[in-house]
């Protein structure tokens, strides 16, 4: 099984940016124990702060792996496009947040990407993507 964890912007920050939401840990630190808990799953892992990359990765991947795991970041709630080049592809794309988005701040309640996704997960800190990859198996 091939999956690609596509990560949006700021998440480049984990383990620095607002520890009291987002928790300690580096996204690095944990893709390698995420391969380990799944050693018969080959991850990918990209990450971009800029929406057109992360789209031109969609439309890479989208038509040829098995699945991807999508932590937009803020464009979750701002990109028509990410939500667009969704709709045009045909893996599975899961909608991964690590905090509660529902419990923040108003603007974060609305998803652009939620209504094209297999589905959401949200709140969980780290074990998100844990939960997102459960989801393909």
């Amino acid at each position: 099984m091939k999956l690609l964890i596509l990560n949006g912007p700021n998440l480049n920050l984990l383990g620095k940016r607002e520890p009291e939401i987002y928790g300690t840990t580096t996204f690095d630190a944990y893709f390698v124990s995420l391969q380990g808990k799944y050693p018969s799953i080959d991850f990918e892992y990209f990450q971009s702060n800029v929406e057109g990359e992360l789209i031109n990765k969609l439309h890479e991947v989208g038509f040829s792996y098995d699945g991807i795991i999508l932590n937009a970041g803020a464009y979750t709630h701002t990109s028509i496009a990410i939500g667009d080049a969704i709709k045009g592809i045909t893996s599975p794309v899961i909608e991964v947040h690590i905090s509660n988005v529902h419990s923040r701040e108003s603007f974060r309640h609305t998803s652009y990407i939620a209504p094209y996704a297999a589905g959401v997960i949200a709140g969980f800190g780290m074990k998100s993507y844990d939960l997102a990859v459960e989801s393909f198996l």
